[in-house]
Parts: structure tokens; sequence; C-alpha cells
């Protein structure tokens, strides 16, 4: 069975071999050969400012990037050149275009098309379709971002590029973009045998719409035969939309708590979700089209969240995981999106949706409770028709693949000259992207306190900060590069910097290097799902057992709980003095901070990652499966007749509202007589052998009433909090009235969300509320507060007061959370014990009958199956009425209510088989019960079957007698109308 990765980039791309392309690049790339020595910024120089100079005089051309970074040759000309003396008359560096920011070792020159998709986009609905020409002076970025000039007139250049194109030839070579982590962590479980086969799901990481279809085919089928790789062809503006506007402008900032208040990338979310959803779509059409029965779908991260229920739409039974590894924020961001629902509903097509870590979880199950009200469980959302499994797993590295990386000379080399050229200095790492959620700013201002309130370690500790480049982000540069020029102006030495600024990547054995003879990496992420840098220095500090600074808003410090040096990268005094317990650590506790910080690496590692989410998703699938409405068999009249035949001691425990009469509202009883109920229950309480319970959630002295006549029936009130034996009139108060003290603060919220919603009421309980919003004016106002209620209660009580509010349809159900119907069935099994003397370690009814109608019956169907498989019970039957979802074992589509046979007459067929009754008796007493009334079976008389007895009922007269001697109708019908005496 084949796996399908999803991810928005697949981990090939498309090098196109142009011979005039590559020429030109080849002298372009001899031209710029210059004496390898890496910039940096430092004090004593002009470097800084020529920098910032040089970036603020390319604010008016339309791609600003960072400053070249020359080649690197040789190890002993590598890496952290010290500060030289300016050059008179040298240039400063000129722009250069966005690739040269990598290194020529890590980088390969790739000739690609590129994108036709004109940016920025129109800027409305309207406007999407056809290209608007906009005045220059209207694209101004924000924050005095550089002016983007109008995109020039292409149509002889593209067609150029169609030709061009279409006649070179082209190589599959491994891509750069993409997401690393996912990548490595698959890799490495194909090669530990975790998974069997995976095929990835991707765009080839480049703009398409200049290939011809002939080519798209050719790439196409060698990714597929070759690489495992299903390609996904879109065009250019539909990815431009999708990723560089919906995904970078909108979804981004969100899922980071950094609301956009630009009004211009509001502007665009109208627009660009129309991109979102036809890149989503064709991720969706590639995988069913190359779906086949038992294959595993794993959909990947906030670019794709709309494929799980595309897929699910097309192939109901499919296997589908997704998991999301940014941040998820809280509900009060989240709600912010305009396409909030849509979103969580694409989630919840997956049977299974993973997060970095529980909080991230615990969002998304607060948020689809309070816009979607669905039921949130710890352990998933509960659907109409399925139920949604929730999970954190963090992504981890490949320490195998990762071990065999710092084999590599050039490592030692590059960690022998930076120890060489840092000689006598501490030196604290940093490596992040340049983006306003990784706090690159807030970890210089930190380090500038960090000096200014620690002079004695002015001139012994350097700052390497290495930035990578993601945006045009001008205006954080501009004062990022401000930050670093203040700091070594205010604290630079002779022949020392203490801030070292390479805006740039550096290569990863450079990188590996780095994390090798760092003192310290410091890590202040504003938010960050997880950060695998942190992972990568910890392993990478086997000897030295450094300290890790790491800010509490990313995944992996709730992972290593405690073990780092935690810090809020907004208290810019906690960081300074942690930088400074960072240094003056003793090797002692270095090493026991480093060794459970180890231990959390070494086990949570990608290919754990990945094993244990296909487990649970293996397993979140089965059962999800065996829960499906088309999966559970009807209740099967002759089996639980043969089981209750064989048994000794029966049990019932059945539920009232909805399984046996009718549900009603809140301040009315149940309307209709349940005469045919009490008869069936008197008739089953004349065996012996019988122990039959009703439960429901009404209070104790309204669930008393309807059965005032039944003797011997035990009742189950308010939800298992109350409990009347069936063999006593007593009823035991299974909660503590001293743990009550709850109720006055629940009053309080229900009143307070009551009066915002007209129309609704409040019903107070001996143990429990529920206020019922079915009677609301607006019942969309009335959704929308009890979504909110639920989670006011459940955020403020449901840890400290063991109360939750549960969502049902059109009412909130406020109530203990230790007690329940299960809690319940378990006593009353501990009370049939001890009528039978028995041990109850050891002893176990025969047949146990469990029937019920909503959500709060499955945790007594879970509990019920559960006992019977531990105490080997020779039979239990756990019986749904209805269609949903659900963990019993047998469904019914309708109680007694219904006008097929339903749920008593079952229970009665089966004991009147038991009795080895015969059809003719079958059928005349089964239409009394059916139709609750003896005028309704007046037809029978004239049945020729009915004409006389047969041997069959004469020799099963006393079975007979005992079922119907006291209904009084039917035995008076039985005498007069069939000439039979009981």
């Amino acid at each position: 069975m084949t796996l399908f990765v999803a991810s928005l980039s697949l981990p090939w791309t498309i090098n196109f071999h142009v011979p005039e392309k590559e020429d030109e690049r080849g002298r372009k790339d001899a031209a710029s050969q210059r004496p390898p020595i890496l910039r940096v910024q430092t004090a004593g120089n002009e470097s800084t400012g020529g920098l910032i100079q040089s970036l603020a005089s390319r604010i008016g051309s339309r791609q600003p990037s960072p400053p070249p970074t020359p080649p690197v040759q040789h190890a002993d000309e590598i890496f952290f050149a010290k500060s030289a003396p300016p050059v008179a008359g040298a240039p400063p560096p000129g722009p250069s275009a966005p690739g040269d920011a990598i290194p020529p070792k890590l980088k390969r020159m790739l000739t690609q098309p590129t994108s036709r998709a004109a940016s920025p986009p129109p800027r409305g609905i309207l406007e999407s379709k056809k290209a608007v020409p906009v005045p220059a002076d209207q694209l101004q970025a924000v924050s005095g971002a550089p002016r983007q000039l109008p995109a020039p007139k292409r149509k002889a250049t593209l067609t150029d590029q169609s030709q061009l194109f279409a006649s070179a030839q082209w190589t599959v070579e491994p891509a750069e973009k993409g997401n690393g982590g996912l990548r490595n962590a698959v890799n490495a479980a194909l090669e530990a045998g975790g998974v069997d086969e995976v095929t990835w799901v991707g765009t080839v990481g480049m703009p398409t719409d200049v290939l011809s279809e002939g080519v798209k085919v050719a790439i196409e089928d060698k990714l597929r035969d070759e690489h495992d790789s299903l390609a996904v062809f879109c065009k250019d503006s539909d990815f431009d939309g999708h990723y560089n506007h919906f995904c970078k402008q909108i979804l981004w900032p969100v899922f980071h708590y950094q609301i956009p208040d630009n009004p211009k990338s509001k502007a665009y979310e109208d627009h660009s979700w129309i991109y979102y959803v036809a890149l989503n779509q064709a991720f969706a059409d590639t995988i069913i089209k190359n779906y086949k029965k038992g294959d595993t779908i794993w959909v990947h991260d906030y670019h794709l969240l709309l494929v799980p229920k595309m897929v699910r739409d097309k192939i109901p039974e499919a296997s589908i995981g997704f998991f999301l590894h940014v941040a998820f924020p809280s509900s009060e961001v989240y709600r912010c999106l305009a396409v909030r629902k849509q979103l969580l509903e694409g989630v919840l097509g997956a049977n299974l949706v993973g997060f970095q870590t529980e909080e991230y979880a615990r969002h998304f199950l607060q948020t689809c409770n309070r816009l979607l009200y669905v039921e949130a469980t710890p352990s998933g959302i509960h659907l109409e028709e399925r139920f949604v499994n929730i999970v954190s797993s963090a992504i981890g590295i490949d320490p195998i693949g990762l071990s065999k990386q710092r084999e590599d000379p050039m490592v030692d080399e590059f960690s022998k000259v930076i120890l060489e050229r840092y000689s006598g200095q501490k030196i604290l790492v940093a490596r992040d992207k340049f983006d306003h959620v990784r706090g690159v700013r807030q970890k210089l201002l930190s380090y500038e306190l960090f000096l200014r309130s620690h002079p004695e370690w002015v001139g012994k500790v350097t700052l390497i900060q290495v930035a990578l480049s993601t945006s045009e982000l001008v205006e954080l540069q501009t004062t990022v590069l401000d930050l670093v020029s203040r700091i070594n102006a205010t604290f630079a030495t002779f022949g020392h910097s203490p801030v070292v600024f390479l805006h740039q990547d550096i290569s990863f054995s450079q990188y590996l290097a780095l994390l090798t003879v760092a003192d310290a990496l410091v890590i202040t992420s504003l938010r960050e799902g997880m950060n695998l840098t942190s992972h990568e220095f910890i392993f990478c500090q086997d000897e030295k057992h450094s300290p890790l600074i790491l800010s509490e808003f990313t995944g992996s410090s709730s992972l290593f709980a405690g073990s780092d040096i935690s810090v809020n990268p907004w208290d810019y005094r906690q960081c300074a003095d942690a930088m400074y317990q960072a240094l003056e650590m003793s090797p002692e506790e270095k090493r026991a901070r480093w060794e459970k910080l180890n231990a959390d690496v070494m086990h949570q590692t990608g290919v754990h990652w990945v094993t244990s989410f296909m487990a649970n998703q293996q397993k979140a699938w089965l059962e999800q499966q065996r829960r499906g409405n088309t999966s559970i068999p009807r209740l099967s009249i002759n089996v639980v007749g043969d089981a209750y035949a064989r048994a000794d001691k029966r049990i019932f425990i059945i539920d009232y509202e909805g399984t046996l009469v009718q549900s009603a509202g809140s301040a009315r009883m149940i309307l209709g007589s349940p005469q045919r109920v009490i008869d069936t229950l008197n008739e089953l309480l004349l065996d012996s052998r019988n122990i039959v319970y009703v439960m429901s959630s009404r209070k104790p002295e309204d669930i008393e009433k309807p059965f005032r006549l039944v003797s011997g029936v035990g009742l189950i009130a308010e939800n298992g909090c109350f409990i009347r034996p069936h063999n006593t009139g007593t009823w035991i108060e299974m909660i503590d009235a001293s743990s009550l003290g709850w109720q006055n603060s629940v009053k309080e919220i229900l009143e307070y969300y009551r009066e915002r919603t007209p129309g609704t009421t409040i019903e107070k309980r001996h143990c429990s509320y529920i206020w019922h919003t079915g009677s609301a004016e607006d019942q969309n106002l009335a959704s929308r507060q009890a979504a909110e209620c639920v989670n006011h209660i459940n955020d403020s009580m449901e840890g400290t007061q063991h109360v939750h509010a549960v969502p049902l349809e059109k009412a909130v159900v406020v109530e203990p959370s230790d007690y329940n119907k299960a809690t319940a069935a378990a006593k009353v099994l501990e009370i049939a014990c001890a009528e039978e003397h028995g041990i109850l370690e050891t002893w176990a009814p025969d047949f146990l009958f469990v029937a019920g109608d909503d959500r709060e019956d499955e945790v007594l169907f879970r509990w019920a199956n559960e006992y019977g498989a531990e105490k080997e019970v020779a039979h239990v039957t756990t019986v749904c009425v209805g269609t949903r979802n659900t963990e019993a074992t047998a469904t019914l589509t309708q109680g007694v209510t219904g006008g097929n046979p339903g749920l008593w007459e079952n229970v009665t067929l089966a004991a009147w088989n038991a009795a080895g009754c015969s059809d003719c008796d079958l059928d005349g007493v089964l239409g009394v019960f059916r139709f609750s009334g003896w005028r309704r079976v007046t037809s029978l008389s004239t049945s020729p079957q009915h004409a006389a007895p047969n041997a069959a009922t004469q020799a099963n007269q006393p079975a007979r007698r005992l079922l119907l001697r006291r209904n009084a109708p039917v035995r008076d019908f039985i005498r007069t109308q069939l000439n039979l005496e009981l």
C-alpha cells in the first residue's frame, strides 16, 4: 500500500539546460570572482553604515536584496574574517539577485522559467478575472517598503521562453526549497523501515505556464517513474495568489499571532481565496486520480488546509491524515479570518489531525467548538457522521543523517578556524529567518541590555547572528541593522566587535561547525511551531554541553520541559539575565541540562514522529470504520434471542428520552402515553433472571412518575448522578453535595448568555444545569452564544471544578465531569453483584444489553464494550438508535416511537422466541405491543391462523400466560376475540 505525502513542494525540481543561459551565467560567475572573504557587520569600519546606505539607496528599486556572498574556495580562507581597515575608494557592495545570498557550495544555479503571474494581483474579486493596470503610486508597500513598479509587457519574452524551454534538455535535481524537516523525517523513516512505500505529491517548485503540454507530461512521467513523485501543475497566477498572497499575507501572520492590520492585505483576501481553493483542488484531484483502495494520504501544513475534505468528498472511505507544522492560534485570533469555517471544515475531512504541541491541539479543539458548535473532547471532535481524532506529536531531527554530515572533514576545519579567530571569546550563536516572528530585533535589544548590565563581559563575548532573508521587509532590516551598528559603536574594542551580523545563509558544514563551537544558542522567536535548530544544536553539543536559551513561544520549549533556559522574548531583562546565566553556568549544571535535552531529542526523532503518526492514523481509521454507520450492523434478533435464552443473569440498561419515548422540551414532561413501554417492562421483570434499569437526564422526581406502576425497575437520573436500585425504593446520590459549589458560578455564566439571547431558558437540576436554546428568537445568534458559553465554562472550570459543558442539539448541558452514565452502570453491576453475594472482581452477568440514542450514551457504549472484553461476558449488546457515528456494536433506525418494529418490539420478539412460542401467538401479541391498543389488532381475529390453537400453542401455554397475564387489555382481547384462556 502507498503512503501519499502531500506537501506544497516536491523534494525535486527541474533544471533546464539552455546553452545560451548557461554560457551567460558562466561569464557572470567568472567576472564576479573576488577574494574569498566573508563580509560581516563589525565596528571600526564603515561596513555597517555602508550596507545601510546601500540598502537605503535601493529603496526605489524593484527588488531590494541582501549584499552578495563571495564564493568560498578553501578552508583556510573562510569564515568570519576579522575587521580590516576600509580600502580607500572601494565601491560599496552593489545590488544582487535574491539568490546570491546563498554561498556557492550551498546553492546550485538552476535555469528555470519565470512566472507569468502579475504582481501584485488585482485588488478585488471583480478584478480577479482580468488584469487592470494600476498606477505606480498606488503600489506603494506598507511601512515604507519599496514601491513596486508595474510589470512590463512580457508578451514577446514569454513567447521566447516557450520556444526556448520547449526544446531544452532538462534534468531532475533535489530541491532546496520546501519543508526540509518533513523531507528528512520521511526519508529517514523509509531507510529505517518505518514506512514501506512513499509517493510525494507537490508542485515542482518553479513556474510552469511557459512549458508546453508535452514537456509537462514528460516531467510528470519521469518524476512518477523514477522519483516516486506526483507533480501538481497549476497556473502561475494560482500559485502566486495562493502562496505569495493568501498564505504569506493572511494565513502565516494569523497563525503566528501577527494579525494583518494592513488594509491592502485584507483587500487581497477575497481575491487570493479563489487561488487558494484552486491550488488545493489541484492537489486533491491529483491524489484522487492516483488513489487505490488501501492507500494512506498524509497532507501537510497550512498551504493545503482544504485538501482533506476535498478528498473525503470523493473517497469517503479513505484514510486521511493532516499535520500542521506551524502554530495554531487561539480562537480569539483565528476567528479574525473571513474564511474561518471553510478552513476548519477542510481540515476536519481527515481521520487524524496532528499538531506539534498539546497547546496547539487544544486551541484547535476550542476553535472548532466555538465556531462550528461541535462537541470537542481531549481525544477529538464529534461530527454527526464521523469522529475526528486529534493528537499532538512533535517533529524531530534525523540523528543518523546528521551524524554522517558531521563526519564531513570541512566541519572540523571550520570549527578550528572559528575557535582560532575568536580565541578567548565566548560565542553566542543565533540563526533565524529575517522576518517579524523570529524575534531578531528583540534578541539584539536584550543583548544590548546584557552588555550594559554586565560591563565585565564587554570584549569577552561575541554574538554571531545569521539572518536568512525571506522577504522584502525593508523597515525591519533597517531597524535591525541600526541596532547592530549602535551596539558595535558603543561596545566595540580594538580588534573586537560584540555583534557579527551575517545577512545571508551559510553552508551546512559551516552551520554545523557554528553549532559545535557555540557557548550558547539564543532563540527568541515570538511564535514558532517547532524549532529544529535547537534540536540540532543539542545533538552537536555532545562534548561542550553548552546551554540552550529558548523562547517559551516555540513548540520545542514545551517538549524540553524546563531543561532549557526558557525566556519570554518580550521581556528584555529576562533574556539578558538568561545570557548571563548561560555564560556563568557551571560545567556540572551544563551537563545535567544537556543530558535531559539530549534524551528528549533522541526520543522525539523524525523516524519516531513518522511511525507514531502513521500508527495513530491507522488506529483512528480502523476505529472510525468500525464506528461508521455503514459498518455497524443492524441489531440481529436471532443472535440476541439465542443469547437471551442461554443466559441465567441478564441486565438491561436503556436510555429513556429518544430511545423508549420521544424527547420533550425543558418545561414539559414527555408527551404521549408510555403505556406500551410500561407494559413491556412489567413483562420482562416477571422473569427473576432479568434486571432492568432506565436512565435519563431528568431529575429523580421526574423520572419516577412514568414508572411508578412498574415494580422492580431500576432508575438512573441526571445522567448518572442519582441511582434508584432495582431492589429498593431509595435513591443513592453518587455525588457529594459538598462538591456542588460550582453551581452558583455556572448559573452566573449561563444568566449572562441567556440575557443576551432572547427566548432561551435555563433549567436547574440537582447536579446540573441545562440552557435550552431551541426557542431562541435568532437561532444563528443562539448557536454563536452557545459555543461561547461552552468555551467559557470549559476554560474556566473544567480543570479546577471538574465540571464540563456539553453542546447538544439546541441545548447546553453543564454537569460534573467525574460522574456519567458509565460510572452509574458500574455501580449497577456492583449492586447486582452484592445481591448475588458474589465477588465484584470475578462476578459478571451472562447477558448485558445497553441502548441509547445520543452523544451522552457514547461513554456508556464504550464502557460496556470494554467491560465485556475485560470480564469475558458471554454476550454484550450495545445498540444505538439512529444512523449517526457511534461506538455501539449494533444500530436501529428507530426506537419504539417509529412506525416500524423498534427497540422494545425487538426485545420482546427475542424473549418470545426464547420461550419457544409459535408465529401464531407472536403475531397477535406483537401486534398489541407495537400499536399500544387492542382496538388496533381486531383484524387479527379474522385471520385463518388464529382459528384454533395448534399443538405448539398448547405446549407453550405457560410461557404465553407469563408474558400476557398482567396486561389487562391484552388479556381481555385474547379471551374475547381469540377464544383463548390464559
